[in-house]
């Protein structure tokens, strides 16, 4: 399909002829109906949007209107092709860009785009590490369990150069947590990390009282 070039209201009438409603049904019943689906399967949704998000990308600049646009719209496929052309243009990502992320973060809020921006985030500290200190230690202790689990997640591709002061005060200021995606964070965030330092996450996990859910999967590859 000749997608080069094509513009903002041109992409969204594509998706729309690409709707089936077969698939709708599948998809928005695994996100626990939370969401209205096109009902576009990953592969397809790659495929047709592959051009555009090229011709997209091309601007260093970030078109924030553009994101906020596909945020408003009413099914979530477009919040996918937001997601992704936002990974695209990642290493454009500016300081000011963390309050940006921080609204989407707050918008229609669920785990799959949730951890999506996380490593957006996670590019953004690498680049203006005092963010963890300006920002990221208030959403620790936000009531908001996404912006929690994003202080717990954001730095999981970030292998021997974690921080692990930063990744123990996420934990332990949210470690007595009843809800299910703050612990299962808990226990990414650790996992992840073991496969670079397992011992550091062995005494972290017998020293700390951690929610089942967190030590089970924190402990998986140790």
């Amino acid at each position: 399909m000749e997608t080069q070039n094509i513009g903002t209201d041109k992409i969204v009438e594509i998706y729309k002829k690409n709707a089936n409603r077969v698939f709708a049904i599948r998809m928005e019943s695994y996100m626990k109906k939370h969401f209205s689906f096109l009902g576009i399967p990953k592969s397809l949704r790659a495929d047709i949007s592959k051009e555009f998000l090229q011709g997209k990308s091309k601007s260093k600049e970030i078109d924030w209107e553009f994101v906020f646009h596909m945020f408003d719209l009413p099914y979530r496929e477009y919040q996918y092709l937001a997601l992704e052309y936002l990974r695209k243009l990642e290493k454009n990502l500016q300081k000011s860009d963390i309050e940006l992320i921080e609204k989407l973060i707050l918008t229609k809020s669920w785990w799959d785009s949730v951890d999506s921006l996380a490593p957006l985030v996670g590019v953004l500290c690498q680049k203006y590490p005092e963010l963890k200190k300006e920002i990221l230690e208030k959403w620790i202790l936000n009531s908001n369990i996404w912006l929690k689990r994003v202080t717990i997640i954001f730095q999981l591709k970030y292998k021997n150069e974690t921080d692990t002061e930063f990744l123990s005060k996420a934990i332990l200021s949210n470690n007595l947590s009843k809800e299910f995606f703050v612990n299962k964070a808990i226990g990414w965030s650790l996992r992840q990390y073991s496969k670079y330092n397992a011992d550091w996450v062995k005494v972290f996990i017998s020293r700390h009282s951690l929610a089942p859910l967190s030590v089970r999967e924190g402990s998986k590859y140790l």
